[in-house]
């Protein structure tokens, strides 16, 4: 499968090859002083658990206890703690919801929706500003990630620019946009915004799971 990956474990809970980042993810995030590195095939990643850690990584900057950080480059896996967001929009225009989620417990954190007339571009849009005002109310500098490059663009703009029109049925829900437009315009905030690695990492923790 193009873009698989294969992870291997050095140091963790349970030393050895696992392949996906959820099966790799137990036994290193909360695992102080953890090491652990993708591979783009299996014979890769057996010949790499065989060589030892110190031949792949640069164990200098694995401190104790120090959290589990992803390591630089293409291989790198999503930052632990942080956040997740995603949208799902059956149709265009169609019922729109999103939600937030800890990245690494899948742990709900919020839900919004379904709204009539929308756009999964706007559920994105929306989830991303959500995001980011519940951190700041709770005093969280976490990043947060999203799949959508659409959306994380019109963020960092601080303007939703849909080209869907603006009717009755989704007036509630541009309503909300203007409150989001709003929010970005009155505030700053110190978390990052990364993009989720669809190919590598699989669906992003959020995700509705309605593909």
């Amino acid at each position: 499968m193009a873009g698989r990956k294969f992870y291997v474990v050095w140091a963790g809970r349970k030393p050895g090859v696992y392949e996906t980042w959820q099966d790799c993810s137990l036994q290193v995030n909360g695992f102080g002083g953890a090491q652990y590195k993708a591979f783009a095939s299996r014979e890769k990643a057996e010949k790499a658990l065989a060589e030892g850690a110190s031949a792949h990584l640069h164990l200098s900057t694995l401190k104790e206890p120090a959290a589990p950080r992803p390591l630089p480059g293409p291989d790198s896996l999503p930052e632990i703690p942080s956040y997740c967001v995603d949208a799902s929009c059956p149709g265009n225009p169609g019922p729109v919801e999103y939600r937030g989620v800890e990245t690494e417990s899948r742990r709900e954190v919020f839900h919004i929706g379904p709204f009539s007339g929308g756009s999964n571009n706007i559920g994105e849009f929306l989830a991303l500003v959500h995001a980011l005002a519940w951190m700041k109310q709770r005093g969280e500098t976490l990043p947060v990630y999203t799949d959508s490059r659409t959306a994380a663009a019109w963020v960092r703009a601080k303007t939703c620019k849909t080209r869907l029109a603006r009717v009755d049925k989704n007036r509630q829900l541009f309503e909300m946009v203007s409150r989001a437009e709003t929010w970005l315009a009155q505030n700053d905030y110190p978390n990052r915004i990364l993009t989720w690695n669809t190919r590598a990492w699989g669906e992003i923790p959020a995700d509705f799971g309605r593909k």
